[in-house]
């Protein structure tokens, strides 16, 4: 894993988001639509997250992303 890879995960994490009608979708999905691990999205997540684009909750059953 390097510096760019994280950076095209994040970018597929972004386009998944931005596609989203309501710009937030819950780790499940994600998961499902980038067909990317876990561990690959919370690498994505914290690009994303240090850039500022997006915002993490969690809830009961699931880690919700919104794009801010």
């Amino acid at each position: 894993m390097n510096i760019e890879t994280i950076g095209t995960w994040a970018g597929e994490v972004y386009k998944a988001l931005e596609t989203s009608e309501t710009r937030m979708m819950g780790l499940k999905d994600l998961k499902r639509v980038t067909k990317l691990k876990k561990d690959y999205l919370m690498a994505a997540f914290g690009w994303l997250g240090r850039e500022g684009k997006i915002a993490i909750d969690e809830n009961d059953e699931d880690i919700v992303v919104t794009l801010v």
